[in-house]
C-alpha cells in the first residue's frame, strides 16, 4: 500500500566556505541500560524537516502470501522506487518501535556525495528503517538485515547513522552506498557500552573501531579497501577512521552537528568537556569528541525528554545572549543556517531543540518487562521544548486521532490534529517568548509529571492481565492521554490570544481567574512593554532620539 510522507528528514544545504555541508535534520540520544536509573534503554530522535507535517505511524503486523511483493515509495519524496519480495509474516510497528521492543532512530550526514547511488539503488534510508523493523526482532538481526538489503537491492540515500537498539544493547550503524550502479554499502557498527551515553546529529562519528571485537563491533568485509580503492585512505587498517574517510569534517559539521552532542556530553559525562569545545566549535584540528562516555549520574527518561529541549544554555554557545534572540529573548533562529551582510558569510547556531522539528521522539524499551508493557515511544508533534510528550505503547493497534495521519494533512488545519494545534500554540509562544513560554511551560511539566506518576500504576495493573486483556488496556490509555494532552492545549492556545491579547496582559487572581470591575469587565490591562535588556539596546542604537526632554 503507498504510504502518506509523514516523517523523516529533508537535508538542507548551506554552503560555508565554497563547500557544502548537510547541516539540518536531526538528533539521536542514546543512554546504555547500565546508563539509566531504571535499567531502560533510552534513546531518542527529533525529526527536523522544515515544513514538515507528521504523525505517528502504526503499521499492523501481518501474515502475506508466498509471492507477495513489497513496494518501495521513497520517504523523503514519496517517489515510486519499485519492489522486492515479501516476506510471510512482518512484525507491527509503532512509530519507529516494533512489537519487540527493536527501535530504529537516524540522523543524516550525507558524505561524500559520489557515492550516492539514485541509478541501481532501491532502498532508500527510510524505507530500509521500515522494511528492517519488520522483518527483525533485535538489533543484532536489525544490523543483518538492513545490511543484507542494501547489498542485494541496493542503497539509494546518502551517508546515515543510525541508532539500533532493543531492550538489551544499543548499536550505531554508519552506512553510505557505494555510488551510481554498485549496488551494497560500507558500513560499521559499533555496540554502545551499557553504562554509557552516546549520540550524534547529521556527521559520521565512528572513526577508528576495534577490527577484532565481533562482539562489539561489525563491519562489511570491504569498508577500509573500498576506501583505499577510491583514494580517501593509504594508511594501515590499524590507522582507518570511517568518518576522516567517508565524511570528512569541516567547520559545518563540528558547529552545527557535533557541537549538539558536546552539549549532551557536557550535561551529563562524568568527563569535563572543555577539552573537546574548540572541536564542537568548529575547529577541525581540536579533540575529537568520543563516540560514547560514561555519565556523571544515572539518567531517566524525563532527562532525555529535557535534553532534547536544550539551547546550549549555560555553554559558550547560548542563543540567549546576543541581539538574535530578539527583543523577547527567544532560543531560537531563523533558518538558513548561513547569512551574508556585505560579502561575508555568518551563521546561527544549531541546537538539539529546533522549531523546525516535526516530531520527537524519546523510546524507552526494558527487557525486565513483556515487550507490549516494555516497549513505550514517548511522542511529541512539534519540537520538544514545546509540547508534551505522551507515552504510547509499542502493541497500540492504531494511533491516537490527534496523531493520526488522517486527522490532518500539512495544508488543512485541524483543532483535532496535535501537529497543527501544537504548531499553533508555538508559533505565538516563539514571538513572545519569555513573556509566554512560561505559561506553557506551566502546562507541559504539569502534565509529564502526571504521565510519569501514572505509569508505575498503570504497568503493574496491565501485568495482573492477560497480554490481550493488557493491549486493550494499554492502548487505550495510549489514546486516553493523548486525547487529554489535546484539550488542554487547545485551551492553552485560547489563553494564550485571550490573556495575550494585542501585546498587553489581562489580570488574574491567584485562583487563575481574571479580574474584573464589579459590572463585569475586564480590569485595566497590564502592558508590559519591552523586557530590560532590550530596551537598552534601543537606546544604545537610537541614541537620543527617544529621549523627552
Amino acid at each position: 500500500m503507498k504510504k502518506t510522507l509523514v516523517l523523516f528528514v529533508s537535508v538542507l544545504l548551506v554552503a560555508l566556505g565554497g563547500r557544502q555541508n548537510e547541516a539540518s535534520a536531526c538528533t539521536n540520544l542514546i543512554v546504555g541500560k547500565k546508563a539509566s536509573k531504571d535499567g531502560s534503554v533510552i534513546v531518542s530522535y527529533s525529526c527536523d524537516d522544515y515544513g514538515a507535517y507528521a504523525s505517528l505511524r502504526v503499521i499492523p503486523a501481518a501474515d502475506h502470501p508466498a509471492g507477495a511483493m513489497h513496494p518501495i515509495y521513497h520517504y523523503e519524496s514519496n517517489n515510486y522506487l519499485g519492489e522486492i519480495p515479501e516476506v510471510a509474516h512482518t512484525y507491527g510497528i509503532v512509530g519507529l518501535m516494533n512489537e519487540f521492543q527493536l527501535t530504529i532512530h537516524e540522523t543524516t550526514w550525507g558524505g561524500r556525495e559520489e557515492l550516492v547511488d539514485t541509478v541501481s539503488g532501491l532502498i532508500d534510508y527510510g524505507s530500509l528503517m521500515e522494511l528492517t523493523l519488520q522483518r527483525a526482532k533485535n538489533a543484532r538481526e536489525a544490523i543483518k538485515v538492513m545490511t543484507e538489503l542494501t547489498e542485494k537491492y541496493g542503497y539509494e540515500s546518502g551517508g546515515e547513522s543510525f541508532t539500533i537498539a532493543d531492550p538489551n544493547e544499543v548499536w550505531i550503524l554508519d552506512m553510505i552506498g557505494k555510488g551510481p550502479g554498485r549496488k551494497g554499502t560500507v558500513w560499521v557498527a559499533v555496540r554502545i557500552p551499557d553504562d554509557c551515553i552516546s549520540a550524534h546529529a547529521n556527521q559520521t562519528r565512528i572513526h577508528k573501531f576495534p577490527l577484532k571485537d565481533k562482539k562489539n563491533c561489525l563491519y562489511s568485509k570491504d569498508v577500509i579497501d573500498f576506501a583505499r580503492e577510491k583514494g580517501y585512505f593509504n594508511g594501515k587498517d590499524e590507522d582507518f577512521s570511517f568518518a576522516d574517510a567517508y565524511a570528512p569534517a569541516d567547520f559545518g559539521a563540528l558547529r552545527y552537528c557535533e557541537a549538539r552532542v558536546w552539549s549532551y556530553f557536557n550535561k551529563w559525562a562524568a568527563e569535563d568537556m572543555t577539552a573537546y569545545l574548540s572541536y564542537a566549535m568548529g575547529d577541525t584540528k581540536g579533540n575529537v569528541i568520543p563516540l560514547y562516555v560514561k555519565p556523571k549520574s544515572l539518567l531517566s527518561v524525563q532527562d532525555v525528554k529535557d535534553m532534547m529541549r536544550d539551547h546550549y544554555e549555560g555553554t559558550p554557545l547560548s542563543l540567549t545572549d546576543d541581539i538574535g534572540m530578539g527583543a523577547w529573548e527567544m532560543p531560537y533562529r531563523p533558518t538558513p543556517l548561513s547569512f551574508e551582510v556585505d560579502g561575508k558569510k555568518y551563521f546561527n547556531e544549531r541546537p538539539i531543540s529546533t522549531q523546525q522539528s516535526a516530531c520527537v521522539y524519546v523510546s524507552q524499551m526494558r527487557s525486565w518487562l513483556p515487550n507490549h508493557i516494555g516497549g513505550v515511544t514517548w511522542f511529541a508533534n512539534d519540537e520538544a521544548n514545546m509540547v508534551a510528550f505522551t507515552p504510547v505503547y509499542c502493541y497500540t493497534q492504531q494511533a491516537p486521532e490527534c496523531y493520526d495521519e488522517k486527522t490532518a494533512d500539512a495544508f488543512h488545519f485541524s483543532t483535532r490534529s496535535a501537529y497543527w494545534v501544537q504548531n499553533w500554540v508555538s508559533n505565538m509562544v516563539y514571538l513572545r517568548y519569555n513573556l509566554l513560554f512560561p505559561e506553557l511551560q506551566k502546562v507541559r511539566n504539569r502534565l509529564e509529571n502526571d504521565y510519569n506518576s501514572l505509569q508505575s500504576d498503570i504497568e503493574s495493573k496491565a501485568a495482573a492481565m492477560s497480554e490481550s486483556e493488557a493491549v486493550k488496556y494499554l492502548s487505550a490509555y495510549s489514546h486516553r492521554i493523548a486525547d487529554a494532552m489535546m484539550d488542554e492545549w487547545n485551551q492553552l492556545a485560547q489563553l494564550i490570544i485571550v490573556k495575550y491579547n494585542d501585546m498587553s496582559v489581562k489580570r488574574m487572581d491567584e485562583n487563575g481567574q481574571y479580574e474584573k470591575t464589579p459590572g463585569g469587565n475586564p480590569r485595566p490591562v497590564l502592558r508590559p512593554g519591552y523586557p530590560e535588556r532590550f530596551k537598552r539596546e534601543i537606546i544604545k542604537q537610537a541614541g537620543s532620539r527617544y529621549q523627552i526632554p
